[in-house]
């Protein structure tokens, strides 16, 4: 069970028990494992990106919250992990001139059923275009095998509400597919993942791999602990960008200077009002940056972030500027309705922190913003 997970979790944290850590390990592996061998196609890449993701969890055991689905949470984390290695992979290929040799080599047999044949190449960029809950559902539904009762309980909701997120998002999953060609039934679709989703790991990689994440990495591999380090920058990218979209959606009343202002549901900013401000106040900075997204103006949008923030844009971007607003950024602001400021703290000439409400994604976002010269710029979430 979910809570279960996290019992095991919190004595590894405590005691750096072995054995709780070892029967997690034992638990998730070839879940993990399956995430990684549908997206690099790599028996042998799949076994390190899995052990990666363990030495990543043993890292941050203790500070996973009493809310974290394990399963979806490692799900996330064997993409990120997956995602670097593909990156490091092509560069290496680019340079060794053998990216289709390779490729051939390393892929593996076929599945015998046909809509998982169809469906497999795409399945994990499906889910990662769900919301975390939903995400969750389908993870513990048919990644995990769990029932709707076990599903609603690990997400804080009753049998049926779990049976309809689950439906839900297996719609969502269905029009995914659609769109890219493959045409099939939700009952169909989750029978497939419920059937191939997951495979059994190498039978020596969970001994290995709870070694080597025991000892955080230590004793892990160059190319291992390159993997780390490349999706804990995804990881802290994905959560930063988050922040960034959330934040800068939270438009703000232009004028306001008092250090605290309370504002009412009368004050919303509708959608149809944004346009661009300028950067002189973090206010107008703030539906600069917003309105850049919303028309998909990348040079206007890193316009309003700190000089730090569009270096981090723009290598996250890999230099190519189309790629810094993605798709998933459109979507957030195509359901955002209007917004309201909640406070406006300033903390120094130079330094104010926003605290508003996004409404249509019902979230409230802090966001720091730095005077740089004559201008406010974004500057990432304020420190806690």
């Amino acid at each position: 069970m979910p809570n279960d997970d996290l019992t095991l979790l919190r004595e590894y944290a405590r005691n750096n028990s072995e054995a709780a850590f070892a029967a997690l390990v034992s638990r998730h592996v070839n879940l993990v494992y399956s995430v990684a061998l549908r997206q690099v196609r790599d028996p042998h890449l799949a076994g390190e990106i899995t052990q990666a993701v363990f030495i990543i969890l043993a890292r941050k055991a203790a500070a996973l919250g009493p809310q974290t689905i394990l399963p979806g949470w490692l799900c996330r984390t064997a993409r990120y992990a997956s995602t670097n290695a593909l990156t490091i992979q092509r560069r290496r290929q680019r340079r060794e001139q053998e990216a289709h040799m390779q490729s051939i080599l390393n892929e593996p047999e076929p599945m015998p059923d046909e809509t998982w044949n169809q469906i497999a190449p795409l399945l994990d960029g499906a889910m990662e275009k769900l919301g975390q809950k939903d995400h969750d559902a389908l993870v513990l539904r048919f990644f995990e095998g769990r029932n709707f009762k076990e599903v609603g309980a690990a997400l804080g909701a009753s049998e049926d509400a779990a049976k309809m997120r689950v439906n839900r998002a297996l719609e969502k999953l269905r029009k995914f597919f659609t769109r890219r060609g493959v045409s099939s039934t939700t009952a169909i679709i989750a029978g497939a993942i419920s059937a191939n989703s997951v495979q059994a790991a190498p039978v020596a990689l969970a001994k290995s791999v709870t070694a080597v994440a025991i000892a955080k990495g230590a004793a892990a591999s160059i190319s291992t602990l390159t993997l780390i380090k490349g999706a804990l920058k995804l990881m802290a990218w994905t959560k930063m960008q988050t922040a960034i979209v959330v934040g800068v959606a939270v438009v703000l009343a232009a004028g306001t200077t008092t250090t605290l202002v309370v504002q009412h549901r009368h004050h919303i900013l509708a959608l149809s009002s944004w346009g661009f401000a300028g950067y002189a106040s973090p206010e107008s900075a703030f539906q600069s940056g917003a309105w850049a997204i919303s028309k998909g103006d990348t040079q206007a949008w890193l316009a309003s972030l700190t000089p730090a923030l569009q270096l981090n844009a723009r290598q996250r971007a890999g230099g190519n500027d189309d790629k810094i607003i993605a798709d998933d950024d459109k979507r957030d602001f195509a359901r955002i309705t209007g917004y309201r400021i909640i406070h406006k703290q300033v903390l120094s000439k130079d330094e104010v922190v926003l605290e508003a409400y996004a409404e249509g994604l019902n979230q409230t976002t802090k966001a720091s913003f730095q005077r740089i010269g004559n201008e406010w710029k974004y500057a990432g979430k304020p420190a806690q």
